[in-house]
């Protein structure tokens, strides 16, 4: 089958649009496994249906290849980009059991001239290139006249650098001479400089010296004032303050010893007026024992007659403190309808103090004869 694929308004790489047709041979491939392919891809439909299957399948991918390269490429190596087409689209038609015998680029153009562009361009390639060519000639003869400048002033440098060559050689020479000279010049400076510095430095040694010998006499003298210093202060300060101190001692020690003593005395005066105080009252205290026992042994002797002369001794003083509140009373008003019974009233009181005082004291007052006529005056 002969197939005719075409491609326009194809942008290539660069943008372009061109339009791009081809011629391909193909067959259906007799070997049974790929023939079965076909049978499986084709059987059925007819030769134009198997055409547009196998043309379509060209075209997508003669569009696809146009996307990758420039229009340059495809317009100057169609062979090439014949070569592509075949060896990418093999593989899918070989599926189908198809095999692409023969493939060719048939014309490529566009609509925006950019094909004649082209041509126009390699016609202004042509003419640079002639024009590069005489540019090139009129160089070569530049160069070739630049040599000619060039060997002559390089005869001309090699005279002018023999005679510099003389001239530096004679200058160096002199500068070796000047050197030399400089030289024995310097050394005989530095010796005069060298023993110059000598002879300063044993000046200085010897000045050295003599600051030393100054300093040791200034030194000793120093000390010789110091201890002079040492012993005007040893006389007339610290032997003083010794004194002074020696003195305040002493005083305190005196001071010391009168406050013990006064002490000592103070002390002896209080224990022999305690002691005096001591024996007094052991004396009172002994007295009053003698007394007391004097009295007891009168008690005892007179028995219950001295114990009422001492109750009846005791009675002023017992009624004195009852009666002391009822001195600052201006009188006493006992109030009864009966006259009579105030008289009972007072002999009640006077019936009942014996009965008091013998709960006080002990002694039954009752049996005292002349108080017993008191209490009892029908008796």
């Amino acid at each position: 089958m002969t197939l005719q694929p075409k491609c326009e308004d194809v942008e290539t790489a660069e943008g372009v649009a061109i339009t791009v047709t081809g011629v391909a041979q193909v067959k259906v491939m007799v070997d049974n496994e790929l023939l079965g392919y076909a049978c499986e891809q084709f059987l059925g439909k007819s030769v134009m249906e198997i055409k547009s299957v196998i043309l379509q399948t060209l075209e997508g991918h003669l569009r696809s290849i146009l996307g990758t390269l420039t229009v340059e490429q495809i317009y100057q190596d169609r062979d090439r980009f014949a070569a592509l087409v075949r060896e990418v689209a093999a593989p899918d038609v070989g599926r189908m059991g198809i095999e692409i015998l023969s493939f060719t680029i048939k014309d490529v153009y566009d609509k925006v001239e950019y094909l004649s562009s082209l041509g126009k361009s390699q016609t202004a390639a042509v003419q640079r290139d002639a024009d590069i060519g005489v540019a090139e000639a009129e160089r070569d003869a530049g160069i070739r006249e630049a040599e000619c400048k060039k060997e002559m002033m390089d005869i001309k440098f090699q005279a002018d650098t023999k005679m510099a060559d003389s001239k530096r050689g004679l200058e160096m020479q002199k500068a070796a001479f000047n050197q030399e000279v400089n030289t024995k010049k310097a050394e005989a400076q530095l010796a005069y400089e060298l023993q110059a510095a000598k002879e300063q430095q044993k000046i200085r040694l010897e000045e050295i010296e003599i600051e030393v010998v100054q300093r040791k006499k200034q030194i000793t003298i120093e000390e010789k004032e110091i201890d002079r210093t040492e012993k005007e202060l040893i006389a007339t300060v610290k032997r003083p303050a010794e004194s002074e101190a020696y003195k305040m001692q002493q005083l305190a020690e005196g001071q010391k010893m009168k406050k013990v003593l006064t002490a000592q005395a103070e002390a002896e005066k209080i224990r022999r007026i305690g002691e005096a105080e001591a024996g007094s009252i052991e004396a009172i205290g002994k007295a009053e024992a003698e007394k007391m026992r004097l009295k007891a042994e009168a008690y005892q002797h007179y028995g219950e007659a001295a114990k009422t002369a001492l109750v009846l001794e005791a009675l002023p003083k017992i009624a004195g403190k009852v009666a002391a509140p009822l001195a600052q009373t201006n009188e006493i008003v006992i109030l009864s309808g009966d006259g009579s019974r105030v008289t009972g009233e007072v002999n009640r009181l006077l019936a009942e103090l014996p009965v008091s005082v013998n709960a006080l004291t002990g002694v039954d007052l009752m049996k005292i004869p002349f108080l017993q006529k008191m209490t009892n005056p029908q008796a």
